[in-house]
């Protein structure tokens, strides 16, 4: 028995807690943000809003402390936003212990002082004081692994050892784990393809969107390669696997539907989706000055149209 800590409450770090006790884990779920929701699983038998299920009983609940980060702890898994990546590495310089993180948090920021586009776990590991990350990503839905339907994903680590020792904690005969040494093209594909499920969510049929997949999957090599992950990256589970998965439903895909009816990015958002996040749409705006200036647009041209309405908030003009 190990003991794992989840950072993050949310749907994906609630569901995470499923395999890991499955694997008879000793594990507590925190949240760092969103007391309310803590409050509402606990008042409610550990019913979860998002997951729309029961949590198991013997999972341990509580608010994040830097009392509960000083445990000892086998695992840390980061499961919190992106945009919450620079708390959690404020409050991680203060861990004592040196164990292993996880992150699954998918996304990409533009570093204004180095002015490149770094990943979560370079994120995480800004400054002086370096953690041991892999990270986690890949096709899979937060609502299907809590129920324990069939799930792969993929642990990146440069060091294979620290991955697989991770995936022995976690894997299940419902929760398959297949392994990488391109941490960087694992996270640049499983960021990226929010945006490309965009893209193909705004086609106009299947026939459409079928092309704009196969044109996705183009662009999402030539982009992971000019940003330096791997080719064959794009391929596996945190790229095309996971662009599969959120093309054919999730946020992302259903703002490009709207988009694809001709409304813009601000009043969709207002209209349909208000309380979503939509992570597509953070993406491209985090990274759109970057890719205006330093890629050659001829070449990713769907992403360009994608970017444009999004940063400009101008109508989706996909020139396919």
């Amino acid at each position: 028995m190990k003991k794992i800590l989840i950072i993050g409450a949310g749907a994906m770090g609630a569901a995470f807690t499923i395999p890991c006790l499955d694997n008879n884990h000793k594990v507590t779920l925190c949240e760092p943000y969103n007391f309310k929701l803590i409050k509402n699983i606990l008042s409610k038998k550990k019913f979860h809003p998002a997951l729309k299920i029961n949590l198991p009983k013997k999972l341990v609940i509580k608010k994040f402390s830097n009392e509960i980060l000083n445990n000892k702890w086998d695992l840390i898994v980061i499961a919190v936003s992106s945009a919450g990546i620079d708390l959690i590495r404020e409050n991680l310089k203060k861990l004592k212990n040196n164990c292993s993180i996880l992150i699954l948090t998918k996304g990409l920021k533009f570093d204004k002082n180095t002015k490149k586009i770094i990943t979560m776990s370079e994120q995480l590991n800004l400054g002086s004081k370096k953690f041991k990350i892999s990270t986690l990503k890949g096709p899979c839905l937060a609502k299907e692994l809590a129920r324990k339907i069939k799930s792969s994903t993929v642990i990146a680590n440069r060091n294979i050892k620290i991955a697989k020792s991770i995936g022995k904690l976690i894997s299940t005969n419902y929760y398959k784990i297949e392994y990488s040494k391109d941490v960087r093209g694992v996270e640049i594909c499983s960021a990226i393809k929010n945006i490309y499920s965009m893209i193909i969510g705004a086609g106009e049929g299947l026939n459409t969107s079928s092309s704009l997949f196969r044109k996705s999957i183009s662009e999402m090599v030539y982009l992971t390669k000019f940003l330096k992950g791997k080719e064959e990256t794009v391929y596996g589970l945190a790229g095309l696997g996971d662009l599969y998965v959120s093309a054919l439903g999730g946020r992302n895909s259903k703002m490009g539907e709207y988009l694809g009816k001709g409304f813009t990015f601000k009043k969709a958002k207002k209209k349909f989706m208000p309380n979503d996040t939509v992570e597509g749409a953070e993406l491209a705006s985090e990274i759109a000055p970057y890719i205006f200036k330093k890629i050659d647009t001829k070449k990713i041209p769907l992403m360009i149209d994608l970017l444009k309405a999004i940063s400009k908030n101008k109508k989706l003009n996909i020139r396919w």
